[in-house]
């Protein structure tokens, strides 16, 4: 059925927060409308809990460590950029993977395979010198962008009624986990005698325990869907390409700000523990805005407005940590955290308003989080090379600055109330 890309009307309702959550298993209709009946609910809700708390600790403990693993493994600023660029690339080139097993395995199966993939990078990660480093850096940094895509479409299938509280809860345990690794692995590294290796492997010990309580989830996984819609038409829609970008492009200040933030503190002064909880605290305050902005920017005529707020908020924040006086840093990591909690989920929040039905949905969300994190991607790698060519701090707010204006352009035009126009049929 082709879709014209049309101004939205009053007879589309804005969606609800559980429409936030697309199954990439399956984007039939009617398998995502059929909830599964659960016998234990709250083993299921445990390792849903269990496994989104291990979807950030792998790229946000590397950071406050970045600068001691740099020094010991004689890496230049460039090929730490690299160190921090190789995850957030995998994420957007091993998203695409996800539907596939997903169809051929079924979701839980293949969500208790990746987690114990994940185990392995971070082993792998704190072994074997630079080559364990990045080649680990990358199995991780795929494991995620796998089972990131996997999770919210089991929520929404299996917790159908309560979807709009189980989004909470995800996102929470997302920040929460991030947040914890952050501030967490430089006291770890120094409990092991200072070893960064330890610190950074402790990592592995919860991705092996949400691997043992997803377990009984595995043994009675609900197979694979093999009713499918084809969406054409996305690659050739400016729309969907606007959603894209903004996607992309606000996660790519996200992704600096994961794999850099702490070394530009610690070159402002700071100690590498002090550092780490100012990224953790900064990650704790997206909670807040990452759970009301959605509903905020579906009250308006559209959501241009919402973004060009948050993504001010962001930029305010980013410039406030790297030239305010360091006196008011707390205040600027606050605000960084209001502007890029709300920025991520109003870019989840443009797929679905954008997409006329399910099956578009779930497809401009592989788009965008496949192209999109590849995009994002440069950013962190971006930072590490004028890092090494200046062999300062200061340059980087050009980078933020050119990166901040193209999601705000992005996003000004993904706002708007209209209609990917694509076609989409069964097959």
């Amino acid at each position: 059925m082709p879709n014209n890309a049309t101004s939205a009307t009053s007879s589309r309702p804005a969606p609800e927060l559980d429409e936030l959550l697309i199954d990439c298993e399956a984007d039939d209709a009617q398998v995502q409308q059929q909830p599964v009946q659960l016998k234990r609910p709250w083993l299921l809700l445990l390792g849903l809990v269990l496994v989104a708390l291990n979807l950030r600790p792998a790229l946000s403990s590397m950071a406050p460590l970045l600068s001691q693993v740099s020094q010991s493994l004689g890496l230049s600023a460039a090929q730490a950029g690299l160190l921090t660029t190789l995850p957030v690339l995998c994420l957007g080139l091993f998203a695409p993977l996800a539907p596939i097993l997903a169809r051929r395995f079924g979701s839980e199966r293949v969500v208790l395979g990746i987690l114990v993939l994940l185990a392995a990078g971070i082993a792998l990660r704190s072994s074997l010198g630079t080559f364990g480093l990045f080649a680990g850096s990358i199995l991780a940094g795929a494991s995620i962008g796998v089972i990131g895509v996997l999770l919210p479409g089991i929520v929404k299938r299996d917790f159908a009624k309560q979807a709009g509280t189980m989004t909470g809860v995800y996102t929470m345990a997302l920040c929460l986990g991030a947040a914890t690794a952050a501030g967490s692995t430089v006291p770890l590294s120094e409990h092991f005698g200072g070893s960064w290796a330890l610190g950074l492997g402790f990592w592995l010990v919860p991705a092996l325990a949400a691997a043992l309580f997803w377990l009984p989830q595995a043994k009675q996984g609900h197979g694979a869907h093999q009713v499918a819609y084809r969406v054409r038409g996305l690659f050739r829609d400016p729309l969907a390409w606007q959603v894209t970008l903004y996607m992309g492009l606000q996660s790519s200040l996200a992704y600096i700000v994961f794999g850099w933030l702490p070394s530009i503190l610690i070159g402002r002064g700071l100690t590498p523990t002090e550092a780490g909880l100012v990224l953790s605290g900064s990650v704790i305050v997206q909670l807040a805005s990452s759970l009301t902005a959605p509903w905020l920017a579906t009250r308006g005529r559209d959501q241009r407005p919402a973004i060009l707020i948050v993504m001010l908020l962001t930029l305010a924040g980013l410039f406030g940590c790297l030239y305010a006086p360091i006196e008011g840093l707390w205040g600027w990591a606050v605000v960084l955290g209001l502007g890029q909690g709300a920025t991520f989920s109003l870019a989840l929040t443009l797929i679905v308003l954008r997409s006329w039905d399910s099956h578009v949905a779930a497809n401009l969300s592989g788009m965008a989080q496949g192209v999109g994190y590849t995009l994002a991607s440069m950013g962190p790698f971006a930072v590490g090379v004028v890092h090494d060519l200046t062999g300062g701090w200061d340059a980087l707010g050009w980078i933020f600055g050119v990166i901040g204006l193209g999601a705000i352009v992005a996003g000004l035009g993904a706002g708007r109330s209209l209609y990917v126009q694509v076609e989409s049929e069964k097959v």
